[in-house]
């Protein structure tokens, strides 16, 4: 599978949700496969909150593969011999994209905390533009899972003509209080950081030892993730062989697990843009703009696919039911399916249990629609 790169600037503003403007802006995305004389064959991958666009090979030289190789590729589930699979690094991100350490174009300084505050919306209209761009006006199926599912819901009701089937994995019509508690932990870690400097810190200041304060909030948004039941089948109460069990600082399993997490990944995301994109999936909600989540959804022409897990604590199977129960309440039954994953992993299991899902995303690719 080969994969293509690229990073396309925009000269022209874009109009933010908040009243804000971005004078000009870059957006970095990969693909992958090849696009059909038609351009009809387009699947549209939405990435996760600390995700890329390397969804999917592994680049010359390097051990790491994309976050969804196990389902991007030459004759995998999104099949690459007959998609041609585009991702996109989200506004505000970190990895190629427009974000807070980028140069405000009038000035030259970075922006920093003067980067406006995005939303889903402004993230989704910025990708359009860029499919706009390369010449992608409809997609056959839109696919997400976490912040990706609520980009693949906001693309389906502001974007009602562009995408035939839109599936969202581990996904939610708005982010409720139990998840914004899990991020303003990350936001008062990272703020309250000495090193952290009210972001005026400087490009590569933390990829030798990473931000602490991030990496301490990345632990409990870690604990969101997973769920009680993955935590004790992978771990358990095993001690760390080499630590002592009467030494005050010896380690169980799990807690080595967590600081490798943690400090590992506060070295290699900016923090600025982890403020910047929690901020955005917290304001999150399907109804914001609308009279109702009914009138929201009234705009769908899409086909929903809604695959949640039964241990994702995070975003919940219920909180799905809803996007179903909305969508049969409208009269459109026929234009929704949900499926609940039998799963004790947690809210991670779309990037982890391939194979309790798999199945589904190919059978619904394969549907005419």
């Amino acid at each position: 599978m080969i994969i293509n790169q690229g990073i396309e600037h925009f000269g022209s503003p874009l109009y933010l949700e908040s009243g804000r403007i971005l004078e000009s802006y870059d957006i970095a995305y990969e693909t992958y496969g090849k696009l059909n004389k038609k351009r009809t064959n387009v699947i549209v991958v939405f990435h996760a909150l600390t995700g890329s666009q390397h969804a999917a090979g592994r680049y010359e030289n390097d051990n790491k593969f994309g976050w969804w190789d196990s389902l991007i590729g030459d004759s995998k589930t999104i099949d690459t011999t007959k998609y041609f699979v585009i991702c996109a690094n989200i506004l505000g991100g970190c990895n190629g994209s427009t974000g807070p350490m980028s140069a405000e174009p009038s000035s030259g300084k970075l922006y920093r905390l003067k980067f406006p505050v995005i939303t889903i919306s402004d993230i989704v209209k910025a990708q359009q533009n860029l499919f706009k761009r390369l010449g992608i006006k409809e997609a056959f199926a839109v696919i997400g899972g976490s912040l990706g599912a609520m980009q693949a819901l906001c693309c389906a009701i502001e974007y009602p003509e562009f995408a035939k089937k839109v599936i969202l994995l581990a996904g939610t019509y708005a982010t409720s209080s139990w998840a914004i508690s899990f991020n303003k932990i990350a936001m008062e870690g990272i703020v309250n950081d000495p090193r952290f400097k009210n972001g005026q810190y400087e490009a590569g200041d933390f990829a030798d030892e990473g931000l602490l304060g991030l990496a301490l909030g990345r632990m409990a948004g870690h604990i969101s993730f997973l769920s009680p039941y993955s935590m004790r089948k992978k771990f358990d109460r095993n001690y760390v062989d080499t630590d002592g069990l009467y030494e005050l600082f010896g380690r169980f399993q799990v807690e080595r697990y967590m600081e490798y997490n943690g400090y590992n990944f506060s070295k290699r995301f900016d923090p600025l843009s982890y403020l910047y994109i929690i901020k955005a999936m917290n304001i999150f909600d399907a109804a914001r703009n609308y009279e109702s989540l009914s009138d929201s959804f009234g705009f769908i022409k899409a086909k929903l696919y809604l695959i949640a897990f039964k241990g994702d604590l995070l975003f919940l199977p219920e909180d799905m039911k809803v996007i179903r129960d909305t969508m049969v309440s409208l009269g459109r039954e026929n234009m929704v399916e949900f499926m609940c994953v039998e799963s004790d992993y947690g809210h991670d299991a779309f990037l982890v249990e391939y194979d309790k899902f798999d199945s589904y995303i190919k059978k619904v690719l394969d549907e005419e629609f």
